[in-house]
């Protein structure tokens, strides 16, 4: 079996001269040869896709909680742990629990982040589990776990904000194209639930494929897919993103594309002007050479909120800082605006997300004027009357 590649780097936050009290090492876990990395893809540059390696915005994360932390006497160590795959688990497991690692920022496609899950609070005595990289509902729902946050939005979020978008744009009527994978089918499944809530109507759906078959080309020819004039607004369920990304303006009439592609919801954006976005952006482009996606924005913040966390108590014990952090007790700013917190019921970040384009950010949800009995930003994702999460307090 590979043995799981596991280096130490230390982030010094404390002033020359001064020992800090606690140091706690937090560990980056990322899998090896991950195909989101591949340097194809990355090119592409498809929205809502990783940009790169998470390790750039987890090091800004610990920088930016420099302050935070000295104050609290604390430092914090930075672990790349990759993960060589799914037999390596119990591999890397052992080396993190010899490196006291009880805090896991973990950026890994969906089955190895629920091995992760599963196996770490035994192996490691304890764990607290960030999800910065997979949108999949079910990790919120029934596949939830007490022990795992997630600060990249959910799936059901992003739809939920292009839904409140188009509602108050008056664009009701989306022409759905529906992709054949399942994660097109989980995208096609958040928009019809986002559609019922916020009043949109989905006129038709129509399958789309990529295929070298002759005899399904018309299956990817956006003239023939949406050459009916009833809708306002096509929304296009594309994970991968190729077919999405050739869509806008190669439409049979001329409408607005949503989804996958052309009017999209993102964590993040580097072309944000408020709330210091500017300044992380650049920070962020100097240290990566690359702009901020969201996720990165995610690895930043799961970074910055381990590190609120232990400032808040730097001697309690991982159980005390899961219940701070889901109770609502630790407030984050997230340069988007508002305090962010984790929702009690499954472990979600609160955020508002950015309705975006290439070039910029058209607006944010929620939208003014959409309410909430409690808390507006539940207005994004699964609220708490319907989450299935078993681990839901």
């Amino acid at each position: 079996m590979r043995r799981a590649a596991l280096v130490l780097l230390t982030t010094l936050l404390a002033p020359a001269g001064w020992a800090a009290n606690t140091t706690v090492n937090v560990a980056v876990v990322s899998l090896a040869g991950d195909a989101r990395y591949a340097p194809r893809r990355l090119e592409r540059a498809y929205p809502g896709h990783p940009g790169g390696s998470p390790w750039a915005a987890a090091q800004l994360g610990a920088d930016d909680a420099r302050v935070e932390l000295d104050t609290a006497g604390v430092s914090l160590r930075l672990i790349d742990a990759v993960l060589p795959g799914a037999d390596g688990l119990p591999r890397l497991l052992a080396d993190l629990k010899a490196a006291k690692v009880q805090h896991i920022v973990a950026a890994l496609p969906t089955p190895e982040l629920r091995q992760l899950v599963a196996a770490a609070p035994a192996a490691l005595g304890g764990a607290l589990v960030i999800n910065t990289s997979q949108a999949d509902d079910a990790l919120r729902g029934a596949q939830c776990a007490p022990h795992l946050l997630h600060t990249l939005p959910s799936q059901q979020m992003g739809s939920d904000a292009l839904a409140q978008y188009l509602a108050a744009r008056n664009w009701r009527k989306l022409l759905l194209l529906q992709g054949p994978s399942p994660d097109d089918q989980l995208m096609g499944e958040a928009m019809n639930r986002s559609a019922k809530r916020y009043g949109l109507k989905l006129v038709a759906t129509r399958p789309f494929k990529l295929s070298g078959d002759p005899r399904e080309r018309d299956l990817a020819n956006p003239r023939l897919l949406t050459g009916d004039r009833e809708h306002e607004v096509v929304a296009v369920m594309d994970a991968d993103g190729e077919f999405a990304r050739g869509l806008p303006y190669a439409t049979q009439w001329p409408r607005p594309v949503a989804g996958a592609s052309g009017l999209v919801a993102l964590a993040w954006h580097p072309q944000w002007e408020r709330n210091g976005g500017p300044q992380l952006s650049r920070r962020f482009m100097r240290a990566a050479q690359r702009p901020m996606a969201g996720h990165d924005w995610a690895a930043w913040m799961a970074v910055k909120a381990v590190a609120t966390v232990l400032a808040d108590n730097p001697k309690a014990p991982i159980a005390t800082q899961l219940a701070r952090l889901r109770g609502g007790a630790i407030g984050l700013d997230g340069f988007k605006g508002p305090r962010l917190s984790f929702r009690p019921w499954d472990g979600q970040l609160r955020q508002p997300l950015f309705i975006s384009h290439v070039d910029g950010v058209v607006g944010t949800a929620p939208l003014d004027g959409v309410l909430h009995p409690t808390e507006v930003l539940d207005t994004l994702g699964v609220d708490q009357k319907e989450s299935t999460c078993p681990a839901k307090s």
